[in-house]
């Protein structure tokens, strides 16, 4: 036992000596290429001078990176992720300064330029020596994680074998891969670009892979509400305006999130999928989880903003971590500057703007955003939690403005791919057995944007159907002129060229996107307002909008008949009788009937929804946002996103579907339609992997019956 603790001890003490060397080494290197940094005095000193002073600066900078380091991080908590980027170098920079004046006889000296490249190198090549001698250790390596199984044994009280082993039930990680549709995850594996999603498809004992269907509202905000907390009855998009607040809210917002979080919760009763003994990483919602990394609700709430934002301090307190994706980050800005650059030279269409800020976005989401979420499911799998939750969102923020089936979001899917492989590779040594379920919220449809294609905005639509003034840009459209030629026509009187506002109008309506999801409201009008109520105040507007070639269909509330769909030509169908593959949503396929019946049954249901255009043989939609990949609402692969789990576990069929049909049914319907069928099948797998995981419902039954959710609503 003793021998053992000695070899133990020798071997940390080896691995330790061979990183100093190392890095005392590449000092020496870096002295002898870069001009402004030195190791020597003015006058010259001996070889042997020179090497203990680059073995001092190193040794140095490793204790400081060590000790000083991550408290610098924990005490930046509170800087924005992408000015904590750009700090990584600075501070990496002024550490080694610090070393360089610790040597002994004052001989190290850099220039602060230098110095920030000298520590970025320093820390890459100590991370790749202390990784490769780890990986040549297995012994070393199983040890670490058999005390870190240990730990967390003793720290929840959980029976496991003693000397470390896999005993147990086993854990479950669900990785969300943020927009990735079925066909595209299909289509990824079998092209080679996700080998190890080609590799569990293909493994009989591996994985299985089918479709599910979302709802009319195809976006994160409804469907990771769903999936997580078992509701998303009234979530009519990804924004919507609320006429008793008089406020708009955003599923991206803190503030919104965190509200509709606690709407789920109040009409479930219940606090998650994650409640006991989980970890949401990167997600809009807690799913109820103790553990918390980049949770966009919990930054809403005082003290726990502090906490999510703590995966931050566990990924950056090691300083090579932070230099190595610092260094991406930078790399990923040029990478995504020279593709819309030639993307601009080509002349593709459709393209979009891509300047700005854009490119520092599409970095965080594509590099910061995937390392600190890895890493933090990593930990979690050593840690031997019981469900972690984690989203993605590399490809989802590319695919919009370079298109869902495009080069650039091609590269970023196997980006993606090498991420899963690590995840799955560390299963093999966590301190429990890991099932891996790979799923997303929903997927995305391309086609050029509806400005893009008509010239005028959807508002600059509304607003011309209005009698309202518009842009004079979207005057000369060809839509603007017969919008405002119809309102000529239906008030019986011309429109001033100067756009001057009809006096019968009482306010603007508020217009706004999801996608290829359109919402009018009219805030003056108390309540939902009807068909008639619109056609006296704008006698243009639901006319101009449902011929226009841009739109597919509306949902409007009707005094008469109901409400009802409208589409081109005069059509009109009531709600109640809406059928799939006919009237106005024949192009829209499986399903889209009961979507809309479903959000029309919403509280904040808008005045006026509005779908864009479908072509079922292109797959193309008309976004009403900046998107040439786009997703929000009916029409293509948005709604087809992907569910991909174990055989081991069972089927994913729910048994009936809330506030829907039953699941399962003919024509090669998915089996699972909407997000909280999806939550059902997910609580299940939970409760058969490990138990009873889900908390008993209030009047103290457990919630045992398979396939089911809470009413919505």
């Amino acid at each position: 036992m003793a021998d053992g603790r000695w070899r133990t001890v020798g071997s940390a003490l080896m691995r330790v000596i061979l990183v100093w060397a190392v890095s005392t080494l590449t000092l020496l290197v870096l002295a002898a290429i870069l001009p402004d940094f030195q190791l020597q005095s003015d006058d010259g000193d001996s070889i042997t001078r020179i090497a203990f002073t680059a073995a001092w600066g190193a040794g140095a900078f490793g204790l400081l990176s060590v000790l000083v380091w991550p408290v610098l991080v924990r005490a930046l908590l509170i800087v924005p992720a992408l000015v904590l980027g750009a700090l990584v170098f600075f501070l990496n920079g002024s550490l080694l300064l610090v070393a360089l004046r610790l040597v002994p006889n004052g001989h190290g000296a850099a220039n602060p330029e230098t110095a920030v490249v000298v520590a970025a190198v320093m820390s890459a090549v100590a991370s790749a020596t202390s990784t490769a001698l780890a990986v040549r250790d297995d012994n070393a390596y199983r040890r670490r994680l058999s005390r870190l199984a240990d730990r967390r044994r003793r720290r929840s009280g959980r029976a496991g074998s003693p000397d470390g082993g896999r005993g147990g039930p086993p854990g479950t990680v669900f990785i969300q891969l943020d927009g990735v549709g079925h066909d595209v995850l299909a289509r990824a594996a079998a092209d080679g670009l996700m080998p190890t999603v080609a590799q569990w498809l293909a493994d009989r004992a591996g994985h299985r892979l089918i479709p599910w269907r979302t709802d009319w509202s195809s976006q994160t905000g409804a469907s990771q509400l769903g999936i997580l907390h078992g509701s998303n009855f009234d979530v009519p998009a990804f924004r919507w305006y609320e006429k008793e607040a008089g406020d708009v809210m955003v599923s991206s917002r803190p503030a919104s999130a965190l509200e509709l979080q606690r709407r789920a919760m109040v009409r479930t009763h219940d606090g998650g999928l994650l409640t006991l003994d989980g970890a949401s990483r990167g997600n809009l919602f807690s799913g109820g989880a103790g553990q918390l990394a980049l949770v966009l609700s919990m930054a809403a709430r005082r003290g726990k903003g502090r906490r999510s934002r703590a995966g931050y301090f566990a990924y950056f307190a090691d300083p090579a971590n932070a230099v190595r994706t610092a260094l991406s980050f930078v790399a990923e800005v040029g990478r995504e500057i020279g593709q819309s650059t030639r993307a601009r030279i080509r002349k593709d269409t459709p393209r979009i703007k891509r300047g700005g800020l854009y490119p520092f976005i599409r970095a965080f989401a594509t590099v910061v955003e995937r390392d600190v979420v890895v890493a933090a499911v990593i930990g979690d799998m050593f840690a031997g939690r019981t469900a972690v939750y984690a989203d993605l969102v590399a490809y989802d923020e590319v695919a919009h403005h370079s298109g869902p089936h495009s080069r650039d979001a091609e590269k970023v899917l196997a980006r993606l791919d090498r991420s899963l492989a690590l995840i799955d590779k560390i299963a093999e040594h966590t301190p429990r057995t890991y099932r891996i379920v790979l799923l997303s919220d929903h997927g995305q449809s391309p086609g050029e944007t509806f400005a893009g294609a008509y010239g005028l905005t959807l508002r600059d639509l509304v607003r011309a159907g209005c009698g309202l003034p518009v842009p004079r840009r979207a005057q000369r459209t060809r839509s603007g002129s017969e919008a405002r030629d119809a309102v000529r026509i239906a008030l019986h009187r011309p429109v001033e060229e100067g756009g001057t506002e009809p006096a019968a109008v009482p306010s603007d309506p508020v217009v706004l996107a999801s996608g290829n999801l359109g919402l009018i409201s009219f805030p003056d009008i108390d309540g939902r307002a009807s068909r008639e109520q619109l056609d006296r105040r704008h006698p243009a507007l639901l006319g101009t909008l449902a011929d226009h070639p841009g739109i597919g269909f509306l949902l409007v509330r009707s005094e008469r008949h109901g409400s009802v769909v409208l589409g081109r030509g005069g059509a009109e169908v009531p709600v109640a009788e809406l059928a799939d593959g006919e009237g106005p949503l024949a192009p829209f396929g499986p399903g889209a009937a009961d979507a809309v019946r479903r959000t029309d049954t919403f509280p904040h249901v808008a005045d006026v929804m509005v779908n864009s255009m479908y072509d079922p043989v292109t797959g193309r939609v008309h976004a009403f946002e900046e998107q040439i990949g786009s997703h929000g609402g009916l029409g293509g692969e948005q709604t087809r996103p992907f569910l991909l789990w174990p055989r081991s576990m069972s089927e994913p069929v729910a048994a009936r579907n809330v506030g829907g049909p039953a699941a399962g049914g003919g024509d090669g319907a998915p089996p699972l339609v909407g997000a909280e069928q999806v939550h059902a099948v997910l609580r299940r797998w939970l409760r058969e992997g490990s138990g009873p995981q889900i908390p008993l419902t209030p009047d103290g039954a457990s919630d045992e019956t398979d396939g089911t959710v809470a009413a919505a609503g």
